[in-house]
């Protein structure tokens, strides 16, 4: 099993940055990792995902934005996110599939959020 918590949310100006971190309780290193996040009103969508071999997926509102990273040695998933907009505001949620790959479709474990706020 493994327990994840998100850190690095707040609010921020649109055009600007933020860095998320998830740190995991146990090893990641054989698993996918995701971002993903829930506006209110809306369902959860997929921001990016991560194999354990470092291939990267990314939402299409969110390309060219967003990296998403991963420190196996820290059991540590990261997301750089650039010039926010307004319409990226909502709750952040780390994901860590049970696969290298995450084919399975589904993460097996999410973390708790994170809110970002975005103002214009």
């Amino acid at each position: 099993q493994v327990q994840l918590v998100e850190s690095g949310g707040g609010l921020v100006q649109a055009g600007g940055s933020l860095r998320l971190s998830c740190a995991a309780s146990g090893s990641i290193f054989s698993r996918a990792m995701g971002w993903y996040r829930q506006a209110p009103g809306k369902q959860r969508e997929l921001v990016a995902t991560i194999t354990s071999g470092g291939t990267t997926n990314y939402g299409d509102s969110v390309k060219g934005r967003f990296t998403i990273s991963r420190d196996n040695a820290k059991n540590t998933v990261y997301l750089q996110m650039n010039s926010l907009k307004p319409e990226d505001t909502a709750v952040y949620y780390c994901a860590s599939y049970v696969t290298r790959t995450g084919r399975e479709g589904s993460p097996g474990y999410w973390g708790q959020g994170t809110q970002v706020t975005v103002s214009s």
